[in-house]
């Protein structure tokens, strides 16, 4: 299991904005607990060429979790989001009726 990094800045930014509901302690233990559901690469490789995106299943959602591998393997998390398509894809037997 690799080394997790953040910014406690942005995670403070993650806890406190009100569509989120998440921080990087979240995505941490959602990944300990077997909710680490792919690793894939960014879809603007262009904009982000260093960042790939952790796609972690936590209190019935699914999050992307775009991040960098430094040099010593750790992962640094950037940023951390729910995401409705990677649901759909990730979760398709779950209850979607609530989304928009």
């Amino acid at each position: 299991m690799p080394k997790f990094l953040w910014s406690i800045e942005k995670n403070r930014a993650l806890k406190e904005h009100s569509d989120r509901h998440i921080c990087f302690e979240d995505i941490v233990a959602g990944i300990d607990a077997g909710g680490l559901l792919d690793d894939i690469e960014h879809p603007n490789f262009e904009k982000y060429p260093n960042q790939r995106i952790l796609v972690v299943a936590f209190s019935g959602y699914v999050y992307a979790v775009p991040y960098i591998q430094e040099a010593d393997g750790s992962l640094f998390l950037k940023t951390a989001f729910p995401s409705r398509r990677l649901r759909r894809i990730y979760l398709p037997g779950e209850d979607h009726d609530e989304e928009t």
